[in-house]
């Protein structure tokens, strides 16, 4: 094997006796190179927006959120709060109750608003506290009930902190029909003083939520004290995650249901995730037609290598070893072609991932300044891989045929 590796090595970078051999060779190393840097650079992307969208999700969502498996809402007493607590890693359990509601403030509406009451452990499950762009975290005070509301419910509310006017929330009554002559029998209302706008920066949130007190919440649902319809769970940042959801899913058992973050919002990573194959699919289907100059390559390399191959064969050397010989050589293209991608591509995505210098147009309209991107050591290894095998595959039937034929050929 050392003998063909020499060979190989000899063949690959010996003088060429056309200067045209000479380009076609460089152009197949910098067309795996391209391709190498362009499908790890596709692959960083994707990890960048899945990371800056976990991490606007992050600021308005617990690490695990609990729920009952059937029906809306759940007792407290089914579950003993204090061993979830007593969980190595868990630091805070938040009560919720969360549901659908109208809102009104002045002549406009919004039917389709949800309505989640917390207690006071909420700010310490959640960043609510980051992201409150206007006003202060304010649920309950001496002058009354407080709340905070999304960017954009507020403005289609046309809502302020500083504004005198009440916000009224209207919620159907449980086991109630709505009675043609006097409508308004069929609805719990209750009004509250908006102290905080926040931005998630995720229209689901930003243009739906309103946080109001866990007390008020279960008035206006007409919950008992004991119930919720979920349990908010942080975790400490040091404790593993597949851990602790392990421990919390055994202890509240299968009439639970325990999600993490991304759980939370499944068919966004999905989608993610579905996207991202598809974008390696296609970038794997550019570089399989960028190979087919592979086969040139190696058909001319083959063709100026005819006295080699004779001289091989005079030698004692058979088919065999010949077309391993030039197997070697091509997949040695391959990489030269990938490795110099890849390294290129690590530079690159490094750079902009710490240094940001490829920035979004627009004024800083956008959520970040610069395009995010992140670097994956299995990303890597996924790209040598891939772009390897395919060039390796690229190589197999032009070398086979082509040096059989000239082998047999020659006298």
């Amino acid at each position: 094997m050392k003998l063909i590796f020499q060979i190989a090595l000899k063949f690959l970078f010996g003088k060429k006796s056309k200067g045209i051999i000479n380009v076609i060779s460089t152009i197949s190393i910098v067309g795996v190179g391209v391709g190498s840097l362009a499908l790890l650079a596709v692959l960083s992307v994707f990890n960048g927006l899945h990371g800056l969208i976990g991490s606007l999700y992050g600021s308005f969502d617990p690490d695990f959120k609990i729920t009952a498996v059937e029906g809306k809402f759940f007792s407290i007493d089914s579950l003993n709060i204090q061993q979830i607590k007593d969980i190595d890693g868990v630091d805070y359990v938040s009560q919720m109750v969360e549901d659908n509601a109208l809102l009104k403030y002045g002549e406009r509406q919004s039917s389709d608003a949800i309505v989640m009451g917390v207690d006071s452990t909420f700010t310490k499950v959640s960043e609510i506290d980051s992201i409150i762009v206007e006003g202060r975290f304010n649920l309950k005070d001496k002058h009354g009930y407080g709340g905070v509301i999304g960017y954009t419910l507020a403005d289609q509310l046309a809502i302020r902190p500083t504004f005198m006017t009440p916000l009224v929330i209207y919620v159907p009554e449980r086991n109630k029909k709505i009675s043609l002559f006097n409508p308004s029998e069929a609805f719990n209302s209750s009004y509250l003083h908006p102290k905080g706008i926040f931005m998630v920066k995720q229209m689901d949130y930003d243009s739906r939520y309103l946080i109001i007190d866990l007390e008020l919440a279960r008035e206006l649902f007409r919950y008992r004290a004991n119930e919720v319809t979920s349990l908010a769970v942080s975790i400490n940042p040091e404790a593993s995650i597949e851990h602790v959801q392990k421990q919390l899913t055994q202890l509240v058992g299968s009439a639970f249901s325990v999600k993490n973050r991304q759980q939370q919002h499944a068919s966004f990573y999905k989608m993610m995730g579905i996207e991202k194959l598809m974008a390696y699919l296609i970038l794997c289907f550019i570089l399989i037609i960028a190979t087919f100059n592979l086969i040139g390559t190696m058909s001319m390399l083959i063709f100026d290598k005819k006295e080699g191959i004779k001289t091989l064969k005079s030698i004692g050397a058979d088919k065999k070893m010949v077309t391993r010989v030039f197997l070697l050589e091509g997949w040695l293209i391959s990489l030269i072609g990938v490795f110099s991608g890849v390294g290129l591509g690590v530079i690159l995505v490094l750079a902009q991932q710490h240094l940001g210098i490829i920035k979004f147009a627009g004024g800083g309209s956008f959520v970040v300044d610069a395009y995010p991107v992140k670097l994956l050591i299995p990303d890597i290894f996924l790209t040598i891989v891939t772009v390897t095998s395919i060039g390796f595959l690229a190589t197999i039937y032009p070398v086979k045929s082509i040096v059989g034929k000239y082998f047999d050929d020659l006298k």
